[in-house]
């Protein structure tokens, strides 16, 4: 049972890890003890955060709470969260309720149809086994991050939506500027204005000369806008190999560091799927939680949510909720029915996660099949974590073989 200690009536945000792959501990006392708490965010704004697995799925399927982006709160100190953003620009559909965003959803669907991403497994598999190749060409050690986990879900996106993969570095360069959480405004801006360039002189050519990709097919089968499609973009490029490749490091970490269940996966290969399950929601990247706003007051969880307050919903803390799942803090890749949150809930529930899925699963096979004696290069303590990025995982990781 959880001691009961007296807190402030208000609080900030948890951050402090003390394990690599757990949240922090605060975040996990919260929710036995109130697991919808008033929070105090750096703008003065007074919100609440969410601990609890069925509280948490509730709201993301209510549309009583908003995730219109010039209504959210940042909840920890950003140089972009001083005052509450403009609403979001049209295609920006993630910041965005219904039916804007039913539009843009029904759109982006029609793209990443079953057929569509069953027919790029083989694709994904040959991009997997090469970069496995290389990385053992290239000899021990090696940083796992540079030469497996990142180009793998980068490339893959960039077929998928009609982008030079030679030209990555303009999109990688940018997502890491604009994941932290500590960039300069300035930063920001000039990461923004470079991925936004890079995408509308695209989205110019691809109307020129039409291809067969997600963007080609939104250019000629829908009436959206070059500044539509290019937000559009931004999001799905964004998106698509950040978190894999996040996932992907953060992941082979956790299982090198779990070799009980290392060894599971390797004698049983047929593990696989739930292992990725797991993992999701073992290690669940999306540090900081989804973020909404409450449209009306509404009674919730014994509390009462006020009109335009902003609610964190922390997924970390919803994924370890022993009350959804036994054992909670222990990674267990023969666990069964694994319902995480991690790809969220709802009409904003992740629109990748298929793909993602699939690469997870071709990308850790393959390394565990290819590199049967793979292990840290380093100390475990030497692994730099992603602490200062809004997405979790690690800068690198050393591997050797």
């Amino acid at each position: 049972m959880t001691e009961a200690v007296d807190r402030p009536a208000t609080l900030t945000l948890p951050t402090t890890r003390d394990h690599p792959f757990d949240p922090p501990a605060e975040l996990l006392r919260l929710r036995a003890e109130r697991p919808m708490h008033p929070l105090a965010f750096p703008d003065g704004h007074q919100g609440w955060l969410v601990t609890d697995y069925t509280l948490i799925r509730a709201i993301m399927a209510d549309p009583r709470f908003s995730s219109r982006q010039e209504l959210r709160h940042v909840p920890f100190d950003h140089p972009l969260g001083k005052t509450l953003p403009p609403p979001a620009e049209p295609g920006t559909f993630i910041r965005m309720d219904a039916p804007e965003h039913t539009r843009y959803r029904s759109e982006l669907t029609a793209q990443f149809t079953v057929r569509r991403m069953r027919a790029l497994e083989p694709r994904i598999t040959e991009i997997v086994e090469s970069h496995a190749q290389a990385m053992r060409e290239q000899g021990r050690p090696a940083d796992l991050v540079s030469s497996f986990a990142l180009p793998i879900p980068s490339r893959v996106i960039c077929e998928l939506l009609g982008v030079s993969y030679d030209q990555r570095e303009v999109f990688q360069e940018a997502t890491r500027d604009l994941l932290q959480l500590q960039g300069t405004p300035e930063k920001f801006a000039a990461a923004f204005t470079s991925i936004e360039e890079f995408l509308t002189e695209l989205i110019l050519v691809k109307r020129a000369a039409p291809t067969d990709d997600i963007l080609g097919g939104l250019i000629t089968d829908t009436e959206l806008t070059d500044l539509e499609l290019r937000n559009i973009a931004v999001v799905l490029l964004i998106a698509g190999h950040e978190t894999t490749a996040n996932m992907l490091g953060l992941g082979a970490l956790a299982l090198l560091r779990n070799p009980d269940q290392l060894a599971l996966l390797r004698a049983d290969p047929t593990l696989i799927d739930g292992a990725v399950e797991e993992l999701l929601r073992y290690l669940s990247i999306i540090q900081f939680g989804a973020i909404r706003a409450a449209l009306e007051d509404v009674e919730l969880g014994g509390e009462t949510i006020t009109a335009g307050q902003t609610l964190v919903l922390s997924l970390p803390a919803a994924n370890r909720d022993p009350e959804r799942f036994a054992d909670p803090d222990r990674l267990d890749v023969t666990r069964d029915s694994v319902r995480h949150l991690s790809f969220g809930h709802g009409i904003h529930q992740c629109l990748g996660q298929q793909l993602a899925r699939v690469e997870m699963r071709v990308g850790f096979s393959t390394l565990l099949r290819e590199f049967p004696d793979l292990r840290l290069a380093v100390e475990p303590h030497e692994v730099p974590l992603r602490t200062d990025m809004a997405i979790y995982g690690v800068h690198s990781l050393p591997v050797t073989w």
